[in-house]
């Protein structure tokens, strides 16, 4: 099945906006679908430099299914005095936005042989994929979990039941959409990063980890299985892969599912 961010079978739109916002405006919070990275106009797309200039919309009703990060609450708290001297921890979650990569080091192996993967990752991969497979997306709830070890799911918090809101980011509203991209994003070739951290992680799929612009061509092959050649093309110039993708720890912990930046 070809996924794409503007059309359907390009019919999986997907919407970069909404999550990209959300870092820089905490206040934002919406549950409705969003749409493709076509549709976005740049202007409004977050980079680390000045914003690409804007495109041409995609067709009308190609919505994609999109995580949104909900608002923050202002804090009351007086501003923090810690001694900025001191080491930061690094993020438990092994970095979703971009992987921990020292700039001059080659990129992580791409691999795609799931036998080599640890027995808790495998049987995880093994278990979300089933999930998919039977259409029914509350099949993934046990998968989730809750409380602190629950699958992130969104780049922010979310309010409310997690399947409710994997429900609200599919353009079926049933979920089989979100389903549909859940598999397909795990049936691509993986990475395995931060070897020896906490911050371990198998993510797929393996664009994560890639410079866009070095892809070979059998690679964005791969990659338009799950993008549009336009999607391709703005995620070059935001300097990163920010469609869906999935990280399992390596005792078998699903750590997220989220898109954006």
């Amino acid at each position: 099945m070809r996924f794409s961010m503007s059309g359907r079978p390009r019919g999986l739109a997907l919407s970069i906006l909404i999550a990209a916002s959300c870092l820089t405006l905490p206040l934002c919070l919406t549950s409705t679908p969003s749409y493709a990275l076509s549709e976005i106009q740049r202007e409004d797309l977050p980079s680390p430099g000045t914003p690409p200039a804007t495109g041409d919309s995609a067709a009308p009703g190609a919505t994609v299914p999109m995580p949104e990060a909900p608002a923050t609450k202002p804090s009351d708290q007086p501003a923090d005095d810690t001694d900025k001297s001191e080491p930061e921890t690094p993020p438990a979650n092994g970095g979703i936005t971009s992987p921990h990569t020292h700039p001059d080091a080659p990129p992580p192996a791409v691999v795609y042989d799931l036998n080599t993967l640890p027995e808790p990752v495998k049987r995880m991969h093994g278990l979300i994929i089933e999930a998919c497979r039977t259409g029914d997306i509350e099949k993934l709830r046990s998968l989730i979990g809750k409380g602190d070890s629950m699958t992130q799911l969104s780049l922010g918090d979310i309010d409310g039941d997690p399947i409710t809101f994997l429900k609200s980011l599919s353009g079926d509203g049933d979920g089989q959409e979100i389903l549909a991209i859940l598999e397909e994003v795990l049936s691509a070739g993986y990475v395995h990063i931060d070897t020896g951290t906490p911050q371990e992680l198998y993510v797929w799929p393996y664009f994560f980890a890639l410079p866009l612009d070095k892809l070979d061509p059998r690679q964005r092959v791969e990659l338009f299985k799950l993008v549009t050649a336009s999607d391709y093309d703005d995620m070059k110039q935001f300097g990163a892969y920010i469609f869906y993708r999935v990280g399992i720890t390596p005792t078998g912990q699903w750590l997220f599912f989220v898109a954006g930046d």
